[in-house]
């Protein structure tokens, strides 16, 4: 059997938000430049390409986007984040490609 992999690239929190301002991230176009660059450098068999979106991605209780369960309350106020998830299968000769 073949392993399924997948790679994450999430645009990155540029600033962290305060007590009355709100974060700053890169946009969406960071990570799809990102996931360009890695395809073109590891030889995998691409299987899909999905943008996903999470809330609180960035909160410090969360684990980001290997997290299996990210919450929102009912009047806290919650930001949703998208990027972008790489499914593939690893060539026999790609040690590099990994998880």
């Amino acid at each position: 059997m073949i392993p399924l992999h997948y790679i994450d690239f999430v645009p990155r929190q540029v600033k962290a938000p305060g007590l009355i301002s709100e974060g700053l991230y890169e946009n969406f176009d960071a990570a799809v430049n990102a996931a360009n660059r890695w395809l073109a450098e590891n030889p995998v068999q691409l299987l899909q390409v999905e943008t996903v979106v999470m809330p609180n991605l960035w909160n410090d209780w969360e684990e980001g986007t290997k997290d299996g369960s990210i919450s929102t309350s009912g009047d806290a106020p919650s930001r949703w984040h998208q990027f972008l998830r790489v499914w593939y299968h690893p060539l026999p000769d790609s040690a590099q490609a990994t998880n």
